[in-house]
């Protein structure tokens, strides 16, 4: 052997993040985003793609962390249905938590 080490990646890019797909079901919307830490809840990123019944779409690639994030559907903020951990904001509202390991 010649003294380098060989490590296994688990899937991930060498930048270490990982593809996370947002879904959404809003067959009635017109416009969907997906707003969170992972963008500085900027309005002007990550607006989902419509797909067949209904279904919003997105894929990101995000670093291993925790993350609160919140849709926002034709305007109107939306937890995520499919997601039961959450946490109060500072609006009285809630935000979404996702952990990427």
């Amino acid at each position: 052997m010649n003294g380098k080490k060989i490590r296994k990646n688990n899937g991930r890019k060498k930048s270490g993040r990982k593809k996370v797909v947002f879904t959404y079901h809003a067959p009635e919307a017109g416009e969907v985003q997906i707003l969170g830490d992972f963008n500085r809840w900027n309005g002007k990123k990550h607006f989902m793609k419509k797909g067949g019944r209904g279904v919003w779409t997105k894929a990101m690639m995000l670093m291993p962390g925790t993350y609160e994030y919140k849709y926002k559907v034709d305007g109107i903020w939306q937890e995520d249905p499919t997601n039961l951990s959450n946490r109060m904001n500072p609006f009285g509202t809630y935000n979404n938590i996702l952990k990427v390991e």
